[in-house]
């Protein structure tokens, strides 16, 4: 959450919604999962494109995909296999939170992401 002075709903939502963008970025984490985390030796990480995650909250718990994209502007993220239906028969991608979900394999793509696990570990 953003830090304010206030504790009322109203006010902290409305910090998360006006949030500058390297802000939101950090709305963006995820919990590992537990081999990850003996792995690694951190609980959280941030969802990029290509991690492999679990869902754990709403219609689609227990389902599993790749992250298709990633949503920094209304810190959400799309995974492959979470579509609802449209009135019409067409199936739209659903946004998931990134709390909503856990990482079950890592994308390794980029060197940086990997230097930074390596020396946590």
């Amino acid at each position: 959450m953003v830090r304010i002075q206030s504790e009322q709903p109203r006010k902290q939502r409305k910090a998360r919604y006006q949030a500058p963008s390297h802000v939101k970025s950090k709305y963006l984490n995820a919990p590992l999962s537990a081999a990850l985390k003996d792995k690694y030796k951190i609980k959280t990480l941030r969802v990029v494109k290509g991690d492999t995650v679990k869902v754990t909250r709403g219609d689609f718990v227990g389902d599993e995909g790749i992250v298709e994209a990633v949503d920094t502007r209304k810190s959400k993220i799309i995974v492959h296999g979470v579509t609802s239906t449209k009135s019409d028969g067409t199936e739209v991608p659903r946004p998931v939170d990134a709390s909503n979900v856990y990482i079950t394999k890592l994308n390794l793509a980029d060197k940086r992401r990997e230097a930074k696990l390596a020396e946590a570990e």
